[in-house]
């Protein structure tokens, strides 16, 4: 990775900070996109202050064009070889308690934005000897899980997406990876999951153990990347035989109701899923 211009979006979350540290420390030149400007400021600091390059690109991707946000983000260093897709939002709760404005911002920042993006960069990338696109998402982008099924849903469809643009560009120079963490201990899953994951003892992940699989992706040029024991097993478990796996997902559904908020109404935010 060493000189390698990377562009990154949710670095100010914790496994896009965690990412932008663990490219930096290969070598790589960091772009860092985002609306908020004082944790990014704050993390680019710390960055350079460890010897790594990174700069700050100002941008809600939400309200964004993207194909100007593309420009910007190639100008800033005169090039790129690649994106990391780590900017998401989370809403926990039950399908009937969801507001319309969470359903839609959780399918914008989910899977519109990363796809627009990523759309708006291709030329460029096209044009480099060697590139790579990652999108970051979710082991409930595989197995559709209760009380996150707006969520699940945004994630199945990056995951669709990332696999038919694979394809679509095999054996070009463009590298696409989707890298899908189980339950990751940061800030990004509220205190009702963060509760209810504690209670139910879910297998949990750092930051930095999602981030080193994410570099990891790259560097051995993974297709698809699953974290997690039993959960990658469950994965395709769910993929061949899903009643199987319904009626283990059913009763923890029920399990997890009395953690559940009774509405899901949360202003925008650019943290890592």
């Amino acid at each position: 990775m060493k000189g390698k211009i990377i562009l990154i979006t949710g670095a100010s979350g914790g496994i896009g900070r965690a990412v932008a540290k663990a490219f930096a420390a290969q070598g790589a030149r960091l772009l860092l996109v985002g609306r908020q400007a004082k944790p990014l400021i704050e993390l680019i600091a710390t960055l350079r202050a460890e010897g790594a390059e990174a700069r700050l690109l100002l941008a809600d991707l939400l309200t964004s064009d993207p194909t100007e946000v593309a420009r910007q983000a190639i100008k800033t260093y005169g090039s790129l070889d690649g994106i990391v897709n780590c900017a998401g939002v989370q809403h926990f709760g039950l399908g009937a308690a969801e507001a319309a404005a969470a359903t839609a911002q959780t399918f914008a920042i989910n899977t519109v934005v990363p796809i627009q993006l990523i759309q708006a960069l291709l030329p460029h990338l096209q044009s480099r000897p060697r590139a790579h696109i990652v999108n970051v998402g979710s082991i409930f982008g595989s197995i559709g899980f209760p009380c996150f099924a707006s969520y699940s849903a945004s994630k199945f469809a990056l995951r669709g997406y990332s696999e038919a643009l694979r394809r679509e560009l095999a054996g070009g120079p463009i590298h696409v990876h989707y890298v899908a963490p189980r339950y990751t201990r940061t800030p990004f899953n509220g205190e009702a999951v963060t509760r209810m994951a504690e209670a139910l003892g879910m297998n949990q992940d750092t930051p930095a153990r999602v981030a080193e699989q994410v570099l990891a992706a790259v560097t051995r040029n993974a297709g698809d990347t699953y974290l997690g024991w039993p959960e990658k097993i469950f994965v395709r478990l769910n993929a061949i035989l899903p009643r199987l796996v319904d009626l283990a997902l059913i009763r923890q559904g029920r399990q997890m109701l009395p953690f559940v908020r009774p509405k899901l109404v949360e202003s925008p935010q650019e943290i890592q899923a």
